[in-house]
């Protein structure tokens, strides 16, 4: 499953006071890929909401 997330940075701008985009690409095991997607598919979220919602949930310490 080759799934790209777009994910925004509102704490970036450029120039010209756009938002600005970092795209990534994760590479996941046909296991990792298919629990993503029947977790999807129950939870009705898209692929990249979750990756987005649990990247928010990373804590610095």
């Amino acid at each position: 499953m080759d799934k790209i997330a777009a994910l925004r940075f509102s704490g970036l701008t450029n120039s010209s006071k756009k938002e600005v985009f970092k795209q990534i690409t994760i590479d996941l095991t046909p296991d990792e890929a298919q629990n993503l997607e029947r977790y999807c598919e129950q939870t009705g979220q898209a692929v990249t909401n979750v990756i987005e919602e649990l990247i928010r949930g990373l804590s610095v310490t």
